[in-house]
């Protein structure tokens, strides 16, 4: 009797990971030369298909999170799921960082073997690398350009295409931003969070005045230098209690997300013990971590062209090293979310919740 399902073959090791397509995937060029092939350019051919394999990994991770937020509303019961799978992209880049340790065991003299084989390859035509980067949300107007032209010039046209399609769908960090704007405490009857967290802020800047002033060990020149250090209201917390002053610096490129979802950074760093707030704190450590992450692999990769390269100019044509260190530098996606730090006060200065906000934040809120 048929029940319905889908009946499925046996398979074999050998046959379900498409190992024979795999493992002889590694075609060494100097191998077509007269005379013995190169040993170790079996090791750079392999280290650069894991990578490509990982970045298909990551592109799968992040093209579900994206699905996640993209509706109107997010089921809050996914936030765990995109929690986990972003946890997954974090740990993927930890592999990537220390894949250059193996690289690493191959000398400069070793990749000189067979580096001339390789022109005009070069790493900055991984288009895989290119979509993680622009899912994740860094954007063509922010990137350095490579050798005077955009980035998108080592591909043709069909991968530029995708590349522009990903940006007009929405990457993470748009749909991320998109999201925080909803944050639904930002004001809650009587309860407006930034006019409490601005007292908050002006309390807590007046005892450490006046923990200076009061000071023995200062002298009077120390003591003004640490007040003008210490700031104000005005000054200091200024881009966060003044939305034109937000706005100013998002048009100087000083920030990125809009003055709402900043807003609600904030209060989710400020109340993240509250019981609805944690996942949403969880979510923002994450891609914190993973901008942190992705910046540290730019550095290693820069170092560990320095180290095979010295001050050689690529075998894609690029500037090698000075390229890739000014992308460590520059080719930041989440570092609003580092610099909430700056605005962050201690526990005992956090404004206390009315009784029925602190009843919303507990596992009683629903979004239907």
């Amino acid at each position: 009797m048929e029940t319905g399902k889908k009946k499925y073959s046996t398979v074999h090791y050998q046959g379900y990971l498409q190992l024979d397509k795999i493992l002889h995937a590694q075609h060494l060029r100097s191998a077509e030369e007269e005379g013995p092939p190169v040993h170790d350019e079996m090791l750079f051919i392999i280290i650069h298909q894991v990578y490509e394999l990982w970045f298909k990994q990551l592109i799968h991770e992040i093209g579900s999170v994206t699905g996640l937020f993209r509706e109107a509303r997010v089921d809050e019961r996914n936030m765990g799921a995109a929690v986990a799978r972003l946890q997954r992209v974090i740990e993927i880049q930890k592999v990537l960082i220390e894949q250059i340790r193996i690289l690493e065991t191959m000398t400069p003299l070793d990749f000189l073997e067979f580096r001339n084989y390789l022109f005009p390859a070069s790493g900055f035509q991984s288009f895989q690398f290119r979509v993680v980067e622009a899912m994740l949300g860094l954007k063509e107007t922010e990137r350095l350009t490579y050798n005077s032209q955009p980035y998108t010039s080592a591909f043709e046209k069909e991968q530029r295409e995708k590349l522009e399609s990903i940006q007009e769908k929405g990457t993470l960090f748009t749909l991320v931003e998109a999201w925080l704007e909803r944050t639904p405490f930002l004001q809650f009857g009587d309860f407006h969070f930034l006019e409490h967290y601005r007292l908050a802020v002006q309390r807590m800047l007046g005892k450490e005045e006046e923990a200076i002033r009061k000071s023995e060990y200062l002298s009077e020149e120390e003591k003004e230098q640490r007040l003008k250090m210490l700031g104000s209201a005005d000054t200091y917390y200024h881009s966060v209690l003044d939305a034109e002053a937000h706005e100013q610096l998002r048009r100087e490129g000083k920030m990125r997300l809009s003055y709402k979802a900043t807003i609600a950074i904030l209060l989710i760093n400020l109340y993240r013990d509250e019981p609805i707030l944690q996942l949403p704190f969880q979510l923002l450590t994450c891609l914190a971590d993973i901008d942190e992450l992705l910046t540290m692999w730019r550095y290693r990769h820069a170092q560990m062209v320095l180290r095979m390269l010295g001050r050689k100019v690529g075998t894609g044509g690029s500037s090698g090293y000075d390229y890739l260190h000014a992308t460590a530098v520059k080719h930041h996606i989440f570092t609003d979310l580092h610099n909430i730090s700056t605005l962050l006060i201690p526990r005992s200065e956090l404004p206390e919740l009315p009784p029925q906000v602190k009843k919303e934040l507990g596992f009683y809120y629903s979004n239907q």
